[in-house]
């Protein structure tokens, strides 16, 4: 019997050459998707948005630094984290909706595509963030971050069907290292209009307005790529049918699912709080640099795109590792190269664009590689036929339960008016990872899921 019809996932033995190739067609495919979307995570989310947003919220504030969406009072430099946490929320609200219906019908694509394709509107609606409409910005910003969540959610759970458990590692590094080229791409694009934007005609503002537009509409194309080369996989019979309820009680039911699987809660545990750290880090970086280091705007541009660069050798590389040593011992070893970066950090002197960039260098070694290999670590301890479902769990585990991070620095800054001091909380978030996972016996883990184990990990 093909294993790939019953439970949707590749053998792990040789098979023939027809079968690897429409293999490798999916995979290629599968890259295209960050190819797409990782352009709004490094353009809009770490780059532009932040800043901007920020600086939209300070022309609408009041005298003393405030303004009042319904009627609350709240610092303009806080806008931003906020927004941020309240899209993470929002999609823990619909993820588990999506992906229960993806794994119930098998029916991935449709969900991948509308929810790929609210976010990419939502983003080139930030072409009308201007003036003092920082609610729209807001707004807009919630979506889309929102919908990306739910996307990768259902994109990451394609990996346990299109990759066999010896090729994840590798599979996982390549699509981040295809979200990193496009990244670095269109990040030099947004530098030479950015930068040249007097010579274009326009102004500065308008400049960053069509950054942030160009981003949706890249996403919204590329997009196409992986529509077209993915497979649904139609459910075994006996597969689940029942309708789905609503968003909690969907999440409470996938939950008590994984409760049957306490190594692969175990283990999300650890990369919730490890993810915290480096998902705020990515998040808040520009306002940082912005705000309390006092670096322009090209140097944060440029200090990312570097960011982008390193990111592709540093996935890969550390894909490479993982054969050698085993993804979890990479992993653990990321995790204090990130302590380390949030250390150095926090001492990092301001108007210093040098030693920005050092950290944006070390940052971009590990940060492709930490993920890539927690999404392909992760693969391995899913049951079959849950890959949406338990997608889903660890996307709010990376983005969904992701907004503690943001808050705590949003509060840090509405408490102290100093970003520097909300630096600090983020150390704990690593060392708890750090800790947790150490002491997760991967290998029981991948057992108890009914998975084979590869012979590194």
């Amino acid at each position: 019997m093909d294993d790939t019809r019953t439970t949707g996932r590749p053998p792990d033995e040789a098979d023939d050459p027809a079968a690897k190739a429409a293999r490798r067609r999916e995979q290629h495919g599968w890259y295209f998707y960050d190819f797409a979307c990782s352009v709004y995570s490094t353009s809009v989310l770490t780059v532009f948005v932040g800043p901007y947003l920020t600086s939209v919220a300070k022309a609408a504030a009041d005298a003393d630094g405030f303004v009042h969406p319904l009627g609350v009072p709240v610092r303009a430099g806080s806008v931003f984290p906020y927004a941020v946490s309240a899209s993470l929320v929002l999609a823990v609200l619909v993820m588990p909706l999506a992906s229960a219906a993806a794994d119930r019908t098998g029916r991935r694509k449709p969900l991948l595509a509308a929810a790929a394709y609210t976010g990419s509107i939502a983003t080139a609606g930030l072409f009308l963030l201007d003036g003092d409409r920082y609610l729209l910005g807001a707004g807009l910003l919630i979506v889309a971050n929102a919908a990306l969540a739910v996307s990768m959610a259902l994109y990451n759970a394609y990996l346990p069907q299109i990759a066999t458990p010896h090729e994840r590692d590798a599979v996982s590094s390549r699509g981040w290292a295809f979200g990193y080229t496009s990244g670095a791409l269109v990040l030099v694009l947004d530098l030479v209009l950015y930068t040249g934007h007097d010579s274009f005609g326009l102004t500065e503002s308008e400049a960053v307005r069509i950054c942030l537009a160009s981003a949706g509409l890249w996403w919204g194309a590329f997009t196409i790529i992986p529509l077209r080369r993915l497979r649904d996989r139609r459910r075994p019979r006996g597969g689940h049918a029942g309708p789905a309820g609503s968003g909690l009680r969907q999440l409470r039911a996938t939950l008590k699912d994984m409760r049957r699987h306490p190594l692969t809660l175990a283990f999300l545990l650890a990369y919730l709080l490890y993810n915290d750290g480096v998902q705020t880090v990515i998040s808040q970086a520009s306002v940082y640099g912005a705000e309390e280091l006092g670096l322009d705007q090209t140097t944060l541009i440029t200090a990312v795109l570097l960011v982008q660069v390193l990111a592709v050798a540093g996935a890969l590389g550390m894909g490479r590792l993982a054969r050698t040593y085993g993804a979890k011992r990479v992993l653990l070893g990321s995790l204090a190269v990130w302590t380390a970066i949030l250390a150095a950090g926090y001492v990092l002197p301001a108007g210093a664009p040098v030693w920005f960039y050092a950290l944006a260098a070390a940052i971009g070694m590990v940060l492709g590689g930490s993920q890539a290999l927690s999404r392909s670590l992760f693969s391995h301890l899913v049951p079959a036929g849950k890959e949406a479902e338990y997608f889903s769990a660890y996307e709010m585990s990376d983005r969904g339960l992701s907004w503690l991070g943001p808050l705590v620095f949003g509060l840090a800054y509405q408490l102290t008016g100093s970003y520097r001091d909300a630096i600090v909380s983020l150390v704990v978030f690593f060392a708890l990872g750090f800790l947790l996972l150490a002491r997760l016996p991967v290998r029981r883990a991948v057992e108890a899921a009914g998975n084979p184990v590869p012979d590194r990990i």
